[in-house]
């Protein structure tokens, strides 16, 4: 089969100027929970972009763990990658794509740290394996091979037992958004794209060509 050969004709819903809210947020809150609900794999699955100090951008996936008025929360190892990244360059894009919903949502802002207390409410809130994890894998840096992380779990797992501290290098990062897009697959590739834009602390809502 020839790649350029795979097409698909997006026909199960429409995003309106009418019918969408007027603040992202709570358009962002109306499709999640739709996507919670339709079950698809992992509806709170992210992709992150950074870019680094030599313009060299870099995409993973990580899961959204909360967000409000003030932005889209995650968390990670500090001293990653993508950590080192936001240290040089604090802006990001998040992009959420629901196949099943032929829905895509794009973000894009500042980051920031979110504060210490904030952290460990959610580390200790992870299982222990988790916890225990977050210690144990030294995150983006070249290893020798997997015995290096069953190792170091073993070891951190005998240091800590079923209580171990938040990591220096772990916590979390919150988007404040200045920007958000919604799409929504249409017939005949004509789909539906709205963008909300901060402006003078105001969004304004617009159409966009696809």
């Amino acid at each position: 089969m020839n790649i350029a050969d795979l097409r698909k004709s997006y026909e199960k819903a429409e995003l309106s100027e009418e019918a969408s809210a007027s603040d992202p947020l709570k358009q962002f809150e109306r499709w999640l929970n739709e996507a919670i609900h339709s079950e698809v794999p992992e509806p709170n699955a992210m992709t992150v972009a950074t870019v680094a100090s030599n313009m060299r951008p870099s995409t993973r996936v990580v899961l959204i763990k909360g967000y409000d008025e003030r932005g889209i929360v995650w968390y990670t190892n500090y001293a990653s990658r993508k950590g080192k990244e936001l240290a040089g360059n604090p802006f990001a894009a998040l992009q959420f794509h629901w196949v099943e919903l032929e829905r895509v949502v794009r973000i894009e802002g500042r980051m920031e740290k979110i504060s210490d207390a904030e952290s460990d409410a959610y580390f200790h809130s992870r299982p222990l394996d988790s916890r225990i994890g977050a210690w144990a894998s030294p995150q983006s840096q070249v290893i020798d091979g997997r015995t290096v992380l069953v190792t170091n779990a073993a070891k951190y797992a005998a240091q800590f037992m079923l209580n171990p501290p938040r990591p220096p290098h772990w916590g979390g990062y919150r988007l404040v958004p200045d920007e958000w897009q919604f799409w929504q697959g249409r017939k005949s590739r004509l789909h539906d794209r709205l963008r909300y834009r901060l402006n003078e602390g105001n969004w304004i809502r617009e159409r966009l060509a696809p």
